[in-house]
């Protein structure tokens, strides 16, 4: 018979002794007859039931009655083959995949429940786990994480989105910001940590982020290597980044907890219009709510402490906010542009096919070079296929040829002389766009040939209606410019075009269309 605990066999001796008999102990306690017979003649044989004696304590009757006695073991079948399944444990097999192998490799024919029964004794064979509660001085750390609070409407792209609520949990008063966004990606990351200080009024000396990509680029226990984007806000608020280490929630419980009571006190049972919304309420919960609730740990309320003792104790703000949004590296095309996002912007022909270091802001786009030597700067475009273009940046040749634009090239025609204005007014009126490389070729003969020489080439080609950049290069090499044009072209010869209009009002109908 299993005995029975200390407290209960010195309750049956008090009540002996008060007089109950062994019936009434039976009912009172929950016992059997037998059992409280039993107890009675053991503590008649030691003298126990001397109402004259001090009551025996609970360290007398131990020693007297001895340990208890352990239920009988029966060796399990899977014994032999301990060290087998320890490994395999060790190594993140699943208890499924063991048992079939044990069954398959080693002949084992036990069930799966007896490698279950097993494996559980073994848990209880390890020593608990025990951790060290750290308490934070005020002002001292934040810890912040993200979580998952299912889908929203965002009304910036007009659609149903997964969510997730971004929060800062202090740690000496627990006070806490919160925050819901669309993605997890630097900039917001970034702007998060803008808005939380100021919400604050302060920044932490120490904040411990999850050990998520926007935080930290690559996962290190020791040596965790920081976005770049994110270390040069660490140093322009003053403040130092230590990441978790990885699989170790228990580190950043604070904000663990404070994501939980985000997502089971505000967002359970609760639905929103939007996004924004949803952040509107939030903000009031914090306040309302939250920050007057007894916290279980401190037994106060986090707004309360943070008032009274935190405030004082964080980091002034700096007088202008952190404006770098991501730090990103990119490769410098053969056509002197760089790709950030979906826009495109040029960088110095000297530096194509090497990287460059983009550092992105709310309003402009600074490029570095390997030296972090200031490149160029541009205005952070926003649309879509955006271009970015200076002239300067491409060698002296291809600007001049990008210079040459088709208004460039009818005012440099009509500098040269009439015909030649007329020749470039007639291919722009064709296709301008298509034409500009042959107009930009014909307006370069005046370099080595001269503008007369043009000038009376452009003549003779509208004389026999054809002014295109080969008939015009052939007259030239022919030295026909220098001949008398006849009184009429011959028959054989195309009619030139006839304009009721003036030159000008084709450039003008060509400028309307290509707007």
């Amino acid at each position: 018979m299993e005995r029975k605990h200390v407290n209960i066999i010195r309750e049956i001796i008090y009540r002996i002794r008060a007089g109950e008999s062994e019936r009434q102990i039976g009912t009172n306690l929950g016992l059997s007859r037998p059992t409280v017979h039993k107890y009675k003649l053991l503590a008649e044989e030691k003298g126990y039931l001397d109402v004259t004696r001090a009551m025996v304590e609970e360290e007398e009757l131990l020693r007297e009655l001895g340990p208890a006695a352990k239920p009988p073991k029966i060796p399990s079948s899977i014994e032999p083959h301990r060290d087998y399944v320890t490994n395999m444990l060790e190594k993140g097999v699943e208890m499924m995949a063991i048992w079939q192998r044990l069954r398959d490799e080693h002949g084992y024919r036990g069930s799966y429940s007896s490698l279950r029964r097993f494996v559980s004794r073994l848990d209880l064979e390890k020593e608990p786990e025990s951790y060290t509660r750290v308490h934070t001085a005020a002002g001292e750390e934040m810890q912040v994480d993200f979580g998952y609070v299912g889908k929203l409407y965002d009304p910036k792209s007009g659609r149903i989105r997964n969510a997730y609520v971004f929060v800062g949990t202090l740690g000496y008063s627990r006070h806490q910001y919160a925050e819901i966004v669309f993605d997890q990606k630097i900039p917001t990351w970034i702007a998060l940590h803008r808005r939380c200080f100021e919400y604050f009024g302060g920044i932490p000396k120490v904040i411990v982020p999850d050990n998520l990509k926007a935080a930290v680029k690559k996962v290190l226990i020791y040596d965790p290597i920081l976005g770049e984007a994110y270390r040069r806000m660490a140093q322009y608020y003053g403040f130092l980044v230590n990441p978790t280490r990885p699989r170790t929630p228990e580190h950043k419980g604070k904000v663990e907890n404070g994501v939980h009571y985000v997502q089971r006190n505000f967002m359970a049972g609760r639905t929103f219009e939007s996004a924004d919304s949803a952040n509107q309420r939030l903000k009031h919960w914090i306040i309302e709510i939250a920050g007057v609730r007894q916290h279980g740990t401190t037994r106060q309320a986090p707004l309360a402490l943070f008032n009274q003792h935190e405030k004082q104790a964080l980091i002034p703000l700096p007088k202008e906010a952190y404006v770098l949004n991501e730090v990103r590296m990119a490769k410098v095309h053969k056509d002197c542009h760089i790709q950030v996002g979906s826009c495109y912007y040029s960088i110095p022909y000297r530096y194509v096919s090497k990287k460059v270091s983009v550092h992105i802001g709310e309003k402009m786009l600074e490029v570095y070079d390997e030296q972090q030597n200031l490149v160029c700067t541009h205005v952070l475009l926003t649309k879509k296929g955006a271009w970015s273009t200076r002239n300067e940046h491409y060698p002296t040749h291809k600007a001049e040829y990008l210079m040459q634009t088709p208004q460039y090239c009818l005012k440099t025609a009509k500098q040269i002389g009439p015909a030649t204005h007329a020749v470039v007014t007639l291919l722009f009126s064709e296709k301008p766009l298509y034409q500009l490389r042959s107009v930009q070729a014909i307006l370069r003969l005046e370099k080595t040939v001269g503008d007369k020489r043009l000038e009376d080439a452009c003549e003779r080609a509208l004389f026999y209606g054809d002014y295109h950049y080969r008939r015009i290069k052939e007259i030239l090499n022919a030295a026909l410019d220098r001949e008398a044009l006849p009184e009429s072209p011959p028959k054989e010869e195309r009619q030139p075009h006839l304009f009721a209009r003036k030159s000008r009002e084709f450039f003008i109908n060509w400028e309307e269309a290509s707007k």
